[in-house]
């Protein structure tokens, strides 16, 4: 059994690192990638192949103190309107490039308030990209919903549309908390939405709900987890609160001395987990839980559990296309970032340009270690074999890239010439064993607390 001690002694209680939501992380990006390096990357996709498509909608009638995604408050429809205009005619673009017969493995709304489109929105914001690429056979339509920004007309719309899972944000159902982080949204709105897309055949709902807020307590976040138990999602995500005031200044509204220690944070994040096993939610990975019949569960038990920006995933498909401002695509050859900035976004496209501000082409190195990280976050577990197939890596090569494992974190992580494996008590570490095999130097980057 792994004590506190222990962990403290390895760092758990002080470190910043990286979600690994992508290797190398979005930090070491360059503008050295720019529309070029996207519009042939669309270009290499294989015909009649399947891609990935997030869509970014970055408006918000109230700006969540919490948040640090790119979003913008607006009381009225009329930015909305024109904002997706540019996606349209992004599309179009997209759709000039793309090779025939592509279809879509995986389409995401997010945001920002995908939900504040009007249903005619959404329904040309739908058609458009399905005229670009239909969803296949196993494909599935996912959108972010804020309970507080939805009803009836727009569900039907999505509905209409194809909708086949629905997202939808927690953070924490507590008032003293709520108001703190600027959110309020009351269990009963929560429930009447979960109702709503049931009532309309919508089966696959997603929950997030976040650890580490504050004023939160043990008791608090367990009244939070049973609540939201109650409603029976299919996947939840239990992410820690990220403060990063430097990154994204609302959270300067957040009183830092209400924020829990990183003690008292794993605290939290333990009682959460303890409620969803104990309800019997498969543990996915470090922070998702799923319902046994779920997809994310099943990649688990198959090992075909991927990571990409939306944490964990069971998509396969190899390309994902990011449309809209500050979204990030993801090709075997590398990254792509579009212009954070709506106005930047916006100028390229009337240009007929992708509007790619930087992004990053993979080395081989890159591609070794990112996977072997993909491994570790996903599976607990690097495995020689696989990347002796995959990558040509001999015993000797192997052996010294995971060495700084052994050497950092000895007998509590099992590191052999045929395998790395992360036991149940080392799970907590995952991140920082995860940096240990990055290769890139992180001491510049602000990135979260580890817990």
């Amino acid at each position: 059994m792994v004590t506190r001690t222990q962990l403290s002694a390895l760092g758990l209680f002080d470190a910043k690192v990286p979600r690994y939501t992508s290797y190398p992380t979005a930090p070491h990006f360059s503008p050295e990638v720019g529309p070029e390096h996207f519009s042939q990357w669309i270009a290499e996709v294989p015909p009649g192949g399947e891609i990935s498509l997030y869509v970014h909608v970055p408006f918000c009638r109230r700006l969540c103190w919490f948040c640090a995604c790119r979003t913008q408050g607006t009381q009225s429809d009329a930015p909305v309107r024109a904002y997706l205009r540019t996606l349209l005619a992004e599309l179009r673009l997209l759709k000039a490039h793309l090779p025939a017969g592509v279809h879509l493995s995986r389409l995401h709304w997010g945001g920002g308030t995908p939900t504040l489109l009007a249903p005619d929105m959404m329904e040309e914001l739908a058609q458009a990209i399905f005229e670009v690429a239909p969803l296949g056979p196993a494909g599935e339509f996912s959108v972010e919903i804020d309970p507080n920004e939805i009803d009836a007309a727009r569900l039907d719309a999505l509905v209409a549309m194809g909708l086949t899972r629905a997202s939808i944000g927690v953070q924490d159902f507590d008032p003293a908390v709520q108001e703190t982080i600027g959110r309020l949204q009351s269990f009963e709105v929560t429930r009447a939405a979960c109702d709503m897309l049931r009532a309309r055949g919508v089966a696959s709902l997603n929950a997030d709900i976040l650890y580490g807020l504050p004023h939160q307590t043990t008791a608090r976040i367990t009244d939070s987890v049973q609540k939201l138990l109650s409603l029976g999602p299919d996947r939840v995500a239990l992410y820690g609160y990220a403060h990063v005031p430097w990154m994204a200044r609302r959270q300067a509204l957040i009183p830092e001395a209400a924020l829990p220690s990183p003690e008292a944070r794993l605290d939290l994040f333990e009682a959460a987990r303890r409620l969803f096993l104990w309800d019997g939610y498969d543990e996915i990975g470090i922070d998702h839980f799923a319902v046994r019949h779920d997809g994310l569960a099943e990649a688990r038990r198959m090992s075909r559990l991927r990571r990409n920006f939306q944490g964990y995933t069971d998509d396969t498909s190899e390309v994902l296309i990011g449309v809209g401002a500050s979204s990030i695509s993801r090709f075997p050859q590398g990254y792509a970032q579009n212009a954070p900035s709506t106005g930047k976004h916006t100028g390229a496209l009337r240009q007929a340009r992708f509007s790619t501000v930087r992004g990053h082409v993979f080395s081989d190195e890159d591609r070794l270690r990112g996977r072997m990280i993909e491994a570790l976050m996903c599976d607990f577990r690097i495995d020689a074999a696989e990347m002796a197939a995959r990558f040509g890596l001999d015993a000797v090569g192997f052996a010294r890239r995971v060495a700084p494992l052994r050497q950092r974190f000895g007998a509590l992580v099992q590191v052999s010439e045929t395998e790395v494996f992360a036991p149940v008590e080392a799970r907590p570490l995952t991140r920082i064993m995860a940096r240990t095999l990055d290769a890139y130097d992180l001491s510049r980057a602000g990135h979260s607390s580890a817990v």
